[in-house]
């Protein structure tokens, strides 16, 4: 693909819904698939099968396709995160919308798309809190609808998963802030004032993770960021030069209440508390590192 080619692409506004034989569609609704004839074996294989789109793309000849993850596909949480292998792509005229239950309408209606993100270095301290949360909240079960993913130092990864149109990104990072080690904070930074123009094309460095940058990045991308919350903790140490593995005492110690923390963030943004996200700057923890909502 040229330079002109991504220019078209990253011109186009983000696609929410599209209308299929009378029906509207969204991410979230579900769709039987129907390939047309003269495709191949996976087109076969898959004839039929109903799925849910996971998302609606938009190619620079302004022709619309579905991503879609099968019901019965056995690997159909890892296609739901995005990841190669279980993600299909289908013109609008190879689906065939599903009428929505009055099940299906509630929980799309109460359920917001959520993405935990993870963020640190793991060879640079306590700056491993966010990795750390990341890991211990991934084997916790949550709804289809909560993304819970380690990114690490991957800022463009980062950046490029906020394009997905979630309604809230929870990032999770050292955030020192001149408050005792192990003070946890609930900041919920304004998306609309992320700088000028020339600050949003900020570049994002390959190794190297900078929320705010990222946040800017997604922003000249595109990026529909509706709200964000940072769920940080008072680092007590960096490490030396040559890097440190491992998180220091007052750390560690607040890790488990981090992630009750995210849990109860989660929870109240499941359940449509508005409270939560207006009044989140006024959430405060203790210099002991225990929470208090």
């Amino acid at each position: 693909m040229n330079e002109w080619e991504w220019q078209l692409l990253e011109a186009r506004n983000p696609v929410e819904d599209l209308r299929i034989s009378g029906m509207k569609v969204r991410p979230g609704s579900r769709v039987r698939l129907r390939p047309r004839a003269g495709g191949d074996v996976m087109d076969i294989a898959l004839a039929g099968k109903t799925a849910i789109i996971e998302s609606i793309e938009q190619d620079y000849d302004a022709k619309f396709h579905l991503c879609v993850v099968v019901d019965d596909d056995p690997g159909r949480d890892i296609g739901l995160m995005r990841q190669p292998g279980h993600r299909f792509f289908f013109t609008a005229d190879e689906v065939e919308p599903l009428p929505q239950s009055d099940e299906d309408k509630t929980s799309l209606t109460r359920m917001p798309r959520v993405l935990i993100a993870g963020i640190g270095n793991i060879f640079l301290g306590d700056d491993a809190f966010g990795v750390e949360v990341a890991r211990r909240l991934s084997g916790r079960e949550f709804p289809e609808n909560v993304r819970v993913t380690d990114f690490g130092i991957r800022g463009y990864d980062l950046a490029y998963a906020l394009l997905d149109g979630y309604d809230t990104t929870i990032l999770i990072d050292a955030c020192p802030r001149g408050e005792p080690a192990g003070t946890l904070y609930v900041i919920e930074p304004d998306v609309c004032d992320l700088g000028s123009p020339e600050e949003r094309q900020t570049a994002v460095e390959a190794h190297s993770m900078h929320p705010l940058n990222v946040l800017r990045l997604a922003t000249s991308m595109g990026g529909p960021l509706k709200r964000v919350l940072l769920v940080g903790c008072e680092p007590g140490t960096l490490g030396p030069e040559e890097g440190q593995m491992g998180l220091s005492e007052p750390v560690e110690a607040v890790v488990d209440e981090a992630v009750r923390l995210v849990e109860s963030l989660i929870a109240k943004i499941l359940n449509g508390d508005e409270s939560t996200a207006k009044n989140v700057n006024n959430i405060h923890l203790r210099g002991d590192g225990h929470g208090i909502l």
